[in-house]
């Protein structure tokens, strides 16, 4: 059996949490660049490094948090548009991991036709780029979880894709109320094999969160 190293949740120690931190300050301050947006699976870049999405329905804030992830305000384009993004876009961090920004789904004036062709698509791309470490599932705490959200999670079950669900705009949400979407979240969570078994709490206005998904998150970056 060889040796692997504590994932940032299971880490205890202060000093080694802290360094957990600080690299995923260090990976995330670095540079990051848009790298091609590809409408078509033939259109997808070489597998050069390993690959975190970003995937989430219309407006539940995939462009906010990649920005806050990476400290900028316009890497990722934010819109009140919903299905603006038809396309999946590639980021290249540092060289050392890969950011792609997915389609938004689940948009109600999407054509059927369109709602298919992304379902395809994104199965396609799960089932098919060996370098995909992990998908990142947002979902806006300030919503009920729609069927949307529980198809993909079973979509990402049947292409035996890692995933990790963020709730996103935290701040926004009372104690209470953001307590027991914690709990029905955690509850989905635990039904599906593929995801990964912690909820991260994030605010893009706040910060809240952004530093330990950095953390989390540059577990899978390039040494």
């Amino acid at each position: 059996m060889t040796y692997q190293e504590p994932s940032f949740r299971e880490l205890k120690d202060e000093a080694d949490i802290a360094a957990a931190l600080e690299e995923g300050r260090r990976l995330f301050a670095g540079s990051c660049d848009f790298v091609f947006g590809a409408q078509k699976l033939g259109q997808l870049p070489p597998e050069t490094l390993p690959e975190i999405a970003f995937a989430g329905r219309s407006n539940v804030g995939k462009s906010s948090l990649i920005n806050a992830l990476t400290g900028r305000k316009t890497l990722a384009r934010a819109s009140s548009e919903p299905g603006r993004t038809k396309q999946l876009n590639f980021f290249d961090l540092a060289q050392r991991l890969m950011l792609v920004d997915m389609p938004g789904y689940g948009f109600a004036r999407a054509a059927k036709s369109v709602k298919e062709d992304w379902q395809e698509m994104m199965f396609d791309y799960l089932r098919g780029r060996p370098s995909l470490r992990r998908v990142v599932l947002l979902l806006d705490a300030r919503v009920e979880m729609k069927t949307h959200d529980q198809d993909v999670m079973k979509l990402l079950d049947r292409a035996a894709v890692s995933f990790q669900v963020v709730l996103t705009k935290c701040d926004d949400v009372k104690p209470t109320a953001l307590a027991r979407k914690q709990a029905d979240v955690e509850a989905e969570i635990a039904r599906h094999a593929a995801a990964f078994p912690h909820l991260s709490l994030t605010s893009s206005q706040t910060g809240q969160g952004i530093e330990a998904l950095r953390a989390e998150l540059a577990e899978f970056a390039l040494t």
